[in-house]
């Protein structure tokens, strides 16, 4: 393994508004002045948090996927983040992993949001993924999926990547459960959300952040447009897994659900 290096894009969305925002993103992307190994947009990066996936999903192949393997091969880094698809007449929340040599991995958000009635218009997925690169096991999830420490348990996993659209009045149980997640599973964590007001007028304060294995903050931002870049030591991540191994000990459980 090597140090990995991720920066995460914390911005406004325009709403429902696909070739504005992939023009801003390719904007901010192009501003990025270090080389990182990993570029991270939000949860439904294209639309924002939308109900509306019959009017603006996209096939797998179609624009933003192309879109992320041209910024892929031209920046040199993985650029992941969720959009809304749909495959074979069903929509889903879909996170993509876009490599620079045109790999393409997908994870389809598995605990959809139904206080905000996603069930309703997505179809959850029904598999855990788990990516390697550069030597790293790298585990996405998708927003709610963090409620969900069974979902979320991984003892193999060296990052967890969480991709969001999580309201500023909740702020509180985003930054905790990042937290969790990292000291339970002794990996980093990182989680990228949005700022600014979306069409249905919530309020988003991004609260970005990457936590260590030993659940100390690393990175953090919060309502303000940035690029949050942090350096991940393999190092010091494997030193403390082997220092005080908890992982070892995790609950054997088999993923049962539908």
């Amino acid at each position: 393994m090597q140090d990995l290096t991720i920066c995460g894009i914390q911005t406004f969305l325009h709403w429902e508004n696909r070739e504005a925002n992939l023009a801003m993103l390719a904007t901010k992307i192009n501003c990025i002045t270090t080389s990182p190994d990993i570029i991270i947009l939000p949860e439904m990066f294209t639309t924002g948090f939308s109900m509306q996936p019959e009017l603006f999903a996209e096939t797998p192949a179609a624009e933003t996927t192309e879109w992320m393997k041209q910024q892929a091969a031209v920046t040199g880094a993985v650029i992941c983040g969720s959009v809304m698809i749909n495959d074979n007449g069903k929509y889903y929340n879909r996170f993509i992993w876009m490599q620079p040599d045109g790999v393409c991995v997908t994870y389809d958000k598995k605990h959809l949001f139904r206080m905000g009635e996603e069930n309703n218009h997505y179809a959850c997925g029904t598999k855990q993924v788990t990516l390697s690169y550069k030597g790293w096991n790298i585990v996405p999830l998708v927003c709610y999926d963090l409620r969900f420490p069974v979902w979320c348990r991984h003892p193999e996993a060296n990052l967890m990547i969480v991709v969001a659209n999580w309201p500023e009045r909740r702020k509180e149980h985003w930054m905790k459960l990042l937290e969790a997640r990292a000291i339970e599973n002794q990996c980093y964590v990182a989680g990228v959300n949005r700022v600014g007001e979306d069409g249905n007028a919530i309020y988003y304060s991004g609260n970005s952040m990457v936590v260590d294995p030993k659940g100390v903050c690393v990175a953090y931002s919060e309502h303000t447009d940035c690029l949050l870049e942090a350096t991940l030591s393999a190092d010091e991540m494997l030193h403390y897994r082997s220092q005080f191994p908890a992982w070892k000990d995790a609950d054997d459980f088999e993923w049962k659900g539908s």
